[in-house]
């Protein structure tokens, strides 16, 4: 209970539209033999944000008590993140500049033409800047802020880190609640797993609210052991800022859905996405969750997940990461 309070009196922003709704996905479950149900974080809010918005509820609220007039973030073309933090930053008045990962000059769409909507500045980091990643290239950026007077701050990939992490941590909170409305306990939550906060949160708010739920990451990129390491951080970085010891991290991570690699999609994970929004009118996207449910989908066939009845995904977002894959769907779709 005081580890609750202690969450309860962080500094945190109202950006995103929560709760967000829990569904029963009715005609996958009868497929399935399983009751499957889905947490609408795709209706956050913020221009379709996702779950981006919950972790920089947390980080906006330091940025604006730190004085901060430029934050500065990463990620690949069509970021979810990156377009997150640009519309909040101008929200609240603050300038984004965005550091994303094209091989090419890329076509004016998605993710990316929102970014230019809302008025981000831009850097690219392709071939021309060989050996170089993401964070030099932000610590390059942050160091030229500063000699220009202004007060930068670092937002790493996809808000994930130790306050971020509050925003899933207190969605575990929610999950709870609802579940005494709706009368159902959920024996599984199920997340994707690409920069490793929304996993690490949830399963932190398993272990404070007691939820007593299985907590599985479905890797959308990297694998397993990369991911352990990567949350193990996290979730140190996170208990310390409540001033408390670790916990223990028996997590549960299934790789094997990555298909050809982050944000490349295969036509097999396409026709899925297709068929999820035939079947429930629930548009998943390529990057994570149509990889991830393709996965969960998979796993509950091979009987990795016998011994749960309700399940719990989180649809994460990512709506406008579809419409460069259009040539792709083009090829099967009537």
């Amino acid at each position: 209970m005081e580890l609750i309070e202690r969450i309860a009196r962080l500094d945190r922003l109202t950006l995103a539209n929560l709760p967000t709704p829990i569904q029963r996905l009715d005609r996958i479950s009868s497929e399935l033999g399983k009751s499957i149900w889905i947490k609408r974080d795709d209706l956050t809010g913020a221009e379709t944000s996702g779950n981006k918005i919950r972790k920089l509820e947390y980080t906006l609220a330091r940025v604006l008590k730190e004085g901060v007039d430029v934050v500065i973030t990463a990620g690949g073309i069509q970021s979810n993140h990156a377009r997150a933090t640009a519309a909040v930053a101008a929200r609240l008045g603050l300038k984004a500049h965005l550091v994303l990962d094209s091989s090419r000059e890329p076509s004016l769409e998605g993710n990316y033409l929102l970014d230019k909507i809302l008025g981000a500045e831009i850097s690219l980091l392709n071939e021309k800047e060989e050996g170089k990643d993401l964070d030099e290239k932000m610590k390059e950026i942050v160091d030229d802020y500063r000699q220009h007077g202004k007060r930068p701050y670092i937002i790493p990939v996809g808000a994930s880190d130790g306050i971020g992490n509050f925003g899933y941590v207190r969605c575990a909170g929610e999950i709870e609640q609802q579940e005494n409305s709706l009368g159902v306990k959920f024996d599984a939550i199920v997340c994707a797993t690409g920069s490793g906060g929304t996993y690490s949160g949830l399963y932190i708010g398993n272990k404070i609210y007691g939820l007593n739920k299985k907590i599985v990451g479905i890797t959308v990129c990297d694998n397993k052991d990369y991911f352990q390491r990567k949350c193990s951080s996290i979730v140190d970085e996170t208990m310390r800022l409540l001033g408390t010891d670790t916990i223990d991290k028996d997590f549960s991570f299934i790789d094997g859905y990555k298909g050809r690699g982050y944000a490349i999609s295969k036509e097999d994970e396409l026709k899925f996405i297709s068929k999820v929004a035939r079947t429930e009118g629930v548009i998943l996207d390529p990057v994570y969750t149509g990889k991830a449910f393709y996965g969960l989908y998979q796993e509950i066939q091979k009987g990795h997940f016998d011994d749960c009845e309700n399940i719990l995904f989180i649809h994460t977002g990512g709506l406008c990461g579809l419409f460069p894959k259009q040539e792709q769907f083009a090829e099967f779709l009537l």
